[in-house]
């Protein structure tokens, strides 16, 4: 027994002298245990940052849900927004310090020292850059927020002013970010500056139309000519919005194809929006024969009034005999469509016109079509060529002729429609 124990002890002290002999290694002018430590350092920092990250998180979200206060719900969002490399690049930072970095600037060669040190601050640096921008963006979102306040969350307006200012916002936001992390890391920024002064210019140039766009997507946010959702026309192209972008627009036909427009065409145009009319204005123009008694005449425009105001969905405004036509006897009513939307506002329209159809033929009267009367005139017969030297002029013999061929023409044509018009009152 007394061998065994001698045994254990002899083992133990050869696994200590191992291990102290190799934790007193040296490697940049540092032990191995001092390496260990910053290991451990690391690991636990990044470790325990997570942990208490999920925690703050869980512990505030409950707290701003029984407040009526937002600027606990920024908090809860700016923490929610540290992401995993930046908590793992602040505990290489703080780990890095339990090495002695003087020592082991001493041990490398001029032309490398203090190349960890560099290397580690600017990866903090640039991490620290890179979780700005993502907090700035939360910002953002958070000044959005309070911009579209109150309004639904299928509100067209607030579906394009979120997706604008967003967009805007977190160009400006990682601008900044790129700007100060190269500052930050003393690139020449003032050089990178005036040169874009310089070459801005050109950049300006070839970015012309893109900027066109961007600033005028700005100003559909700002002045809401339409919002998505919206039935416009622009030109000849019409259809309903379906999104609004930075830089284009997209409309969908009626026809069902996508219409793709720049957003500075659509702001330099004449905009049609039927979307924000409250009723749609119907104009009716129809003709009957002359040979309609004047006491129907009279009679048909309170039929149409009566037709309109039995429509449902309709307003009547007003229905005049207009005027004398070349072959009809023409009426013109006006009336409204209280929807503003184009298939109630056909539906409507047939419905009057059928009522229009069907009460008219059963108070007897016609739909006038054009038509022509040609009265023919006899002349008298015209002299040979051989009488008319002894009776008349050849000039006047002439003159005759021709007037005889002109009526003759007229006379063929008139009979010509009227026969195409008797075998259609026939059909």
């Amino acid at each position: 027994m007394i061998s065994l124990s001698m045994l254990d002890g002899t083992v133990t002290d050869k696994v200590k002298a191992v291990s102290t002999e190799f934790m007193e290694r040296v490697y940049l002018g540092n032990t191995y245990q001092r390496w260990l430590i910053a290991a451990c350092v690391l690991i636990v920092l990044f470790i325990g940052l997570g942990v208490i990250k999920r925690i703050v998180v869980a512990r505030l979200s409950v707290l701003a849900a029984r407040t009526e206060t937002e600027i606990d719900d920024l908090i809860v969002d700016l923490v929610r927004r540290t992401k995993r490399f930046f908590i793992f690049v602040l505990a290489l930072y703080v780990a890095h310090h339990m090495i002695d970095w003087t020592v082991a600037r001493g041990m490398l060669t001029p032309e490398k020292r203090s190349t960890q040190e560099v290397v580690v601050h600017d990866l903090l640096l640039v991490a620290f850059c890179l979780q700005c921008g993502l907090w700035g963006g939360g910002l953002v979102a958070f000044g959005i927020g309070q911009l579209v306040k109150g309004k639904s969350a299928n509100d067209p307006a607030r579906t394009m002013g979120s997706t604008v200012l967003s967009f805007v916002g977190n160009v400006v936001v990682w601008t900044i970010v790129l700007l100060s992390g190269l500052q930050a890391l003393e690139f020449p920024v003032s050089t990178f500056i005036a040169s874009l002064g310089v070459g801005g210019i050109a950049v300006a140039l070839a970015l012309q139309n893109i900027l066109g766009d961007l600033f005028a997507s700005i100003s559909i946010l700002l002045d809401k000519p339409f919002v998505i959702g919206d039935g416009i026309q622009i030109g000849e192209f019409s259809g309903s919005i379906e999104r609004i972008g930075v830089k284009s627009t997209r409309l969908r036909s009626v026809n069902g194809e996508e219409i793709i427009m720049g957003n500075h065409d659509l702001v330099a145009s004449r905009i049609r929006n039927f979307k924000r009319s409250q009723e749609r204005r119907i104009v009716l123009t129809l003709g009957v024969e002359y040979e309609t008694p004047p006491e129907l005449v009279a009679r048909i425009p309170d039929m149409i009034k009566a037709i309109v105001a039995d429509t449902p969905g309709t307003r009547f405004d007003r229905a005049h005999f207009k005027s004398f036509a070349d072959s009809s006897l023409q009426f013109e009513a006006v009336y409204f469509s209280k929807s503003s939307d184009y298939v109630p506002m056909m539906d409507a329209q047939q419905s009057v016109n059928l009522g229009i159809l069907r009460k008219f033929a059963a108070e007897g009267i016609e739909f006038a079509f054009p038509t022509q009367t040609v009265r023919h005139v006899d002349l008298m017969p015209v002299p040979a060529l051989g009488e008319a030297r002894d009776t008349a002029k050849p000039e006047e013999a002439v003159l005759a002729q021709r007037e005889m061929k002109v009526v003759t023409e007229k006379a063929l044509v008139s009979d010509a429609r009227v026969v195409d018009k008797g075998s259609a009152k026939k059909s």
